[in-house]
Formats: structure tokens, C-alpha cells, sequence
């Protein structure tokens, strides 16, 4: 990767910029009182200027302090929490991603952001900071290789103004402070169009091939998401890279197999180990990765079905509302990403036409192509998906917004000095961004009121300012209404983000469906739900915070507890995060690492049950077995024992059978099952001790469990239980424990 991050000053291959005098031509000597080129606002681009690095540094430390400030405050995904904890009690686990250390189910990702944190948690413990170091790591390196990238083209000022606005981004805040696997996700791909661009810059086949093997990584990280950018990259690359056409076909076609093999390592692996030696690929229809990749993670996110029909909410709705080509804007949606969308877009259109008939290999104009098709391949695909959309899914969209809104933004800028027929798009595209902005402020009623004004009135002047310091030797005041602009663009943009570890806009952020801001719209399941992680229906979308005390490890279990009780109840959709950690599924407490508490009710596991279960375990494999992922990620992070997810995170997961059940039970393997609850969403367990969703397989499994196994009462391990309790524990409307050993087999 050091091809594009390498930190030294490299010359811009900009057609927009001014070129250097020959060497013959002595350098023109600035006398005082006299006026300096039109364009020049700094040194010379083949030198760094003074404050570049400290301006870059500046910017990473205020990243890290966004990502890493509070973080133990901060509710993680128990889904990939138990991933990860799971994977440093068995290889296998690492390896296959699984979600018990049983291997019995895998979570519905392929497992290469769980085998980055999983490495982490296996050199120092188990915990939060140790699973989020990583993340926070590669999140810092996305910025880092964005402001290489943008200053090899562009120069030291615009690939500032890039690196900040990806650095302040809502929605990267939110998500590079959680551990889903999209942090990682957007790290490769930026790092892949990187080397790409470096690739078209100097023809040579190793940048190529490394940006290939970025996108297959990216791919092992969330499959098809990792492949959005590719058209826009190759397409770049056929264009506009140096070889011939011949050899750039040749080169596209060495990249391709790099790409195949880095992306499909992982799934053929899978295949080559037979399925009873394997855990069932969770998310699949069949067990097999190649299911997982072209259905529930692939065409099933775009169109719907496989276990994607739109999160519950009908049309792709649920999390980021109705699908459509405005989607972006919407109440959910628009405080998250959209703040510099339309200031990229006429950066974009009004930098391409700048480029005009420059020669195919023109470095500019090619970069503009790449980061205007990564931005425009993303919005279509996150606006059109009729199937589950989370809104941090948008992050991906911030690195080409930034780097529009950085190099774009400059050639503007030239263009606005050099003549009269460009003067208007700069300050219209500023104006547009405030305005938007104030829109978007004024959203949030009663949230910071005064801020919507402020940038108002803070852009309307710094355009004044840009209009009567245009010409003449005011270089000094042009840009301070240069950065007065900047400010007022990114003030809104950086409010919603502080409010991520701060807490100020109320709550804390969640690991479901971790977002930035205050909420705005209804805040329910298929309305604005703006709120910082808020669970559908979960009124405003507020969420409880706290890392749970007494985690496997030091630092304490990953997770938070949701508002009011359950995260079951919560109502989330079929999609590919679970509720909150932090509580057994039906509970209302936090619930602490092996021993630690995990308050009871609907589908829950008290802290007397978990101990009831560890003690009459008897040498089997699994602890418990329970109807949903949910309910397995909350139980193995209580208990740090193996738990069964038999029907996966939406209830469509085929992983257990009746056959398969009894073999389990016959072997010795597994002697509790958990039926009944009142679980919300797909696949919760139904009422009347009914699990799954309600399928045949299901049916069979519950009426055999209850005919065949033995209710474990709450008298048998609750020293507080009450002749009330005990006769409501019982009963198959309510979270019941079975206890199955080989004899019950016939």
C-alpha cells in the first residue's frame, strides 16, 4: 500500500493549474506591492507547503478523538461481538466467521473484518477497545490515503479540504465507532481506487494489481458492497491509463484474475470442506457461501427477496426509508451524508467541463471520472435497493464526496478567479450547501437552533468576501473568505458528528443501526428514525449506553442495553445486524460477560438460569439452543459459552432439522433448548412456544421438544421463585427451558 500513501510531495498533474516556467525562463520575483498570479494561493505545487502536515495531523487527532473518544460508552453489535469472542475460544470459528465457538451457525458476513478484530482480541483480551483498535486504525488510514490520493492530483490545499470533510462525515463518525464491518469495508476500496488512480498515473502493473486485491479483500469483508466502485475504476484504468490499449487489456485481465482469487478464496475454502464438517453459512438458503454471495448479500440487497425484502418496511423502507432516486435526501438519510452532495455535484460536472479537450491520459480528469463514478455508483445503488438498507451503508459514499468536494472545489476556485464566465459557480455551489444545510438544521427542531443562522450569515459573507477580494493583491483576505466558507460548509456536518461521542444530541449510540445527530422526522420503523442508532418503533429512537461490567476479558463486554427491555422486542427487520448487546434476548438489565447478569423475561436467561445451565451442562458442546441469532450473540456474550442459533438472524436459516436436532441430543452434544418468548422480528420465537417463522421444520422441531423434553421450572433454579412464578414458567406462552438427554431419542 505504501504506492498510495506514500506521505512525500509529489507535483500535481493538474491541466487546471498554472505550469511552471521552463528552466531557461528565470521564476517571476514577487516585489512588495505587486500582485501575484491570479491562481497562486500557495507555494509552488512541487513543494510542501508548512502547514500541510500539520494540517494533516491536526485532522487525524481530531478523527481519532471523534472515534475513539467515550467508546466504551458506545452500545457495539452483540451479533459480531459474539463473532469475535467466539473466534478467540476456536480457529474455526476465526476462520469461518461462526457465531458460537461450536461452529454451528455463521454470522450472514463473509468473516474477514471478524478475523481483523478476533486477532486483535487474541493479543490483548477480549473487550471493547481491544476489538475496536483495529477499526479505529484502518479509519485513520482512510484518511490518510484520501489526502495522499487527492494531493497527487489536485495539490496540499484540496486534499486538506478532502480529509476533512471524510474525517467530519455523520455517518462515518457513527459507523468507524461500531463494529460493523463497513469501516473496514470503505478503508480497502478507498485504498483500491488509490492504487488504481497511481496505476493509470504511471502505467505499471503493480499498483493495478494491489488495487484488485484491495476490492477481493473488500469483497471478504461484504461481498458484493466491496464490488459498487469497481466499474468506475476499470473503467478509468481502460481509458485513461498509459499503455497501449493492447496492454491495457492485458493488464485488466491480470488484475481480474487477481481480483477473482483474492475475492473467492474464502468461499471456495468453504466449499472444499464437507457440510456436516462445516457450520451452516448463515444468511444462505442451502449452507453454502456461494447462496450467501449471490442472494441475501448480492442481488437480494438491490432487488429484494432472500431474506431482503426491504427490512420489514415494504420497498426497501425500515431503516432509510422508501426507495428512490431522492432517498439520499430524505429525513433519515439527509443529516447523515447528504450536507456536500449537491456542492460535489456541480464540483464535478463544472471540473469536467474545465478538463475540455485534455489528452486521454490526463491525470485530473481521469481522477475526476474515478470519484465521480464511485460517488455516482453508490447513490444509485443505496437509493434504488429495494432490500435492507442500514443508513451507515452511506459511509461509502463520503470518500468521493470528499474528494469532489477537495479537488473539484479547487478547480472551481481557478475557475472563479480566471474570467468572467465562471465567476457564478463557486458561489452558487457555496450557496446551495448552506442552504441545504439550513434545511437540514432546521430539521432537528429545537436541536442548536442558533447554528443554522450562524451558517447563514457566515456563507453569505464569506461569498461577499469572495467576490471583492477576487483580483488584485488581497491574496491573504481571499482566503480567509476561502476558509470562512469551508467552515460554514462543514459546521453542520461537524455538529451532528461531536454529537456521536459526546452525546449531546441525547441517548447513545447503538450497534444495530448506529447514526449521528438528533432525530429528525417520526424516528419510527420506515420513517425518519434519525435518531443516534434508533431501534424502529423504539419512540425517537433513543438508545441505553454502558459497557457491560465483567466481560470475559479486561476491558469489559462489548455492548450497550436497549431502552425499555428487550432488544427482541425491539422489531427489527431481517437485515444483517442484530439488536443491541448488552441484554439477554426478553431482558431488561445489562447483561455482564461469563457470570455477569442477564436480566430474565420473554426469550431471556437470568443470571441463576445461566448458572443453572453451566452447572448441569453435563460435557456438552453447547450450552443452550435458542430460536435466533439475537438471542444466541446476547446469551454467548452473558455466558461466554457456545449457543445454538438454530433458524439465524431473520428465522430463514435452514441450519436446524428435526434429524439434525436429535442427533445433537443423542450425542450428548446439546441437552437445552429454549422455546417460546414473544421475540420480535423475523425469526423471533412466536407465542404459544412456537419458534422461527413458523415454517414445517420449525413446527416439527418445537412439537417435538415439548413432547419429548422435560420443562426446566423456575423452582429448579431460582432461590426468590413464587408458586405464581412457577406455574407461569411453565407454560409454552412463555420463554421455556427443555432439557433433551439420548434416551428422550426414539
Amino acid at each position: 500500500m505504501t504506492s498510495a500513501t506514500d506521505p512525500l510531495p509529489h507535483p500535481p498533474v493538474s491541466t487546471d493549474r498554472p505550469r511552471q516556467a521552463a528552466p531557461s525562463t528565470p521564476a517571476p520575483t514577487a516585489t512588495p506591492g505587486s500582485a501575484p498570479p491570479s491562481t497562486q494561493l500557495a507555494p509552488p505545487p512541487d513543494k510542501a507547503p508548512r502547514w500541510s502536515l500539520p494540517a494533516l495531523l491536526a485532522i487525524l487527532v481530531l478523527a481519532a478523538v471523534l472515534y475513539g473518544w467515550n467508546l466504551s460508552g458506545s452500545g457495539l453489535n452483540s451479533f459480531y461481538s459474539a463473532a469475535v469472542l467466539s473466534g478467540t475460544q476456536s480457529w474455526k470459528a476465526w476462520f469461518f466467521g461462526s457465531l458460537d465457538a461450536g461452529n454451528f451457525l455463521t454470522v450472514d458476513k463473509p468473516p474477514f473484518a471478524l478475523m481483523v478484530m478476533g486477532l486483535s482480541c487474541r493479543v490483548f483480551g477480549f473487550g471493547t477497545w481491544q476489538m475496536m483498535l483495529p477499526l479505529i486504525l484502518t479509519a485513520l488510514g482512510t484518511i490518510w490515503i484520501l489526502h495522499s490520493c487527492v494531493k497527487r492530483v489536485w495539490g496540499h490545499g484540496a486534499a486538506t479540504v478532502a480529509a476533512l470533510v471524510l474525517a467530519l462525515t455523520p455517518i462515518t463518525v457513527a459507523i468507524n465507532r461500531d463494529n460493523n464491518p463497513d469501516t473496514l469495508l470503505v478503508f480497502l476500496m478507498v485504498g483500491g481506487a488509490a492504487l488504481a488512480l497511481r496505476a493509470v498515473h504511471n502505467g505499471r502493473l503493480l499498483p493495478l494489481l494491489g488495487s484488485a486485491a484491495c476490492f477481493g479483500l473488500a469483497f471478504n469483508t461484504k461481498m458484493l458492497q466491496g464490488f459498487i466502485a469497481l466499474p468506475a475504476v476499470f473503467a478509468v484504468y481502460l481509458y485513461a491509463a498509459k499503455p497501449k490499449l493492447v496492454q491495457r487489456l492485458v493488464n485488466l485481465a491480470a488484475a481480474a484474475v487477481v481480483l477473482a482469487v483474492s475475492s473467492f478464496w474464502w468461499a471456495a475454502a468453504v466449499s472444499l470442506v464437507p457440510a456436516d464438517e462445516r457450520p451452516y453459512i448463515g444468511g444462505s438458503t442451502d449452507g453454502t457461501a456461494w447462496n450467501l454471495i449471490m442472494g441475501y448479500n448480492g442481488l437480494g440487497r438491490v432487488l429484494g427477496g432472500e431474506g431482503n425484502g426491504g427490512g420489514g418496511g415494504g420497498g426497501g423502507g425500515g431503516f432509510s426509508g422508501t426507495a428512490g432516486i431522492g432517498r439520499m435526501f430524505n429525513d433519515t438519510l439527509g443529516g447523515q451524508i447528504s450536507w456536500l452532495i449537491p456542492f460535489a455535484a456541480i464540483a464535478l460536472v463544472g471540473g469536467l467541463v474545465r478538463c475540455g479537450r485534455a489528452p486521454r491520459t490526463d491525470l485530473t480528469r481521469a481522477a475526476l471520472v474515478m470519484w465521480g463514478g464511485w460517488t455516482a455508483l453508490h447513490y444509485l445503488t443505496f437509493a434504488m435497493a429495494e432490500g435492507t438498507m442500514h443508513p451507515y451503508y452511506t459511509t461509502a459514499l463520503a470518500p468521493g464526496i470528499a474528494a469532489l468536494c477537495g479537488g473539484g472545489g479547487l478547480m472551481l476556485l481557478h475557475a472563479f478567479r480566471a474570467g468572467r464566465r465562471w465567476v457564478w459557480v463557486l458561489p452558487l455551489a457555496l450557496a446551495v450547501t448552506a442552504g441545504w444545510a439550513i434545511v437540514l438544521l432546521r430539521r432537528a427542531s429545537g436541536w442548536n437552533t442558533w447554528l443554522w443562522p450562524a451558517v447563514g450569515v457566515v456563507m453569505a459573507l464569506a461569498i461577499v468576501g469572495l467576490f471583492v477580494f477576487r483580483s488584485g493583491n488581497r491574496a491573504r483576505l481571499l482566503a480567509a473568505s476561502l476558509a470562512a466558507a469551508v467552515v460554514a460548509s462543514v459546521a453542520g456536518p461537524a455538529a451532528y458528528a461531536w454529537s456521536v461521542p459526546s452525546g449531546s444530541a441525547g441517548g447513545a449510540m447503538s450497534g444495530t443501526n448506529p447514526t449521528a445527530g438528533p432525530t429528525t422526522g417520526s424516528g419510527g420503523f420506515g420513517g425518519a428514525g434519525g435518531g443516534r442508532g434508533g431501534f424502529p418503533g423504539a419512540g425517537g429512537g433513543q438508545t441505553g449506553q454502558g459497557e457491560q461490567a465483567g466481560g470475559p476479558a479486561e476491558g469489559g463486554q462489548p455492548g450497550g442495553t436497549p431502552p425499555g427491555g428487550a432488544a427482541g422486542d425491539a422489531g427489527t427487520a431481517p437485515g444483517d445486524t442484530a439488536p443491541e448487546s448488552g441484554t439477554a434476548p426478553g431482558g431488561t438489565g445489562t447483561g455482564g460477560g461469563p457470570g455477569g447478569t442477564a436480566m430474565g423475561g420473554g426469550g431471556g436467561a437470568s443470571t441463576e438460569l445461566l448458572s443453572y445451565l453451566k452447572k448441569n451442562q453435563d460435557g456438552a458442546k453447547w450450552l443452550l439452543a435458542v430460536s435466533s441469532s439475537q438471542s444466541a450473540a446476547q446469551l454467548i456474550l452473558s455466558s461466554g459459552e457456545p449457543v445454538i442459533s438454530m433458524w439465524g438472524w431473520s428465522g430463514s436459516d435452514n441450519a436446524m432439522t428435526l434429524a439434525r436436532l436429535k442427533e445433537l441430543v443423542k450425542k450428548g452434544e446439546l441437552h437445552y433448548i429454549q422455546l417460546g418468548g414473544g421475540m420480535g422480528g423475523g425469526g423471533g420465537m412466536g407465542g404459544g412456544g412456537g419458534m422461527g417463522g413458523g415454517s414445517t421444520v420449525t413446527s416439527e422441531v418445537t412439537e417435538w421438544v415439548q413432547k419429548n423434553g422435560t420443562a426446566v421450572k423456575e423452582s429448579d433454579y431460582s432461590t426468590s421463585s413464587s408458586e405464581t412464578t412457577e406455574s407461569t414458567s411453565t407454560s409454552t406462552s412463555e420463554s421455556t427451558v427443555y432439557r433433551l438427554d439420548a434416551s428422550d431419542v426414539t
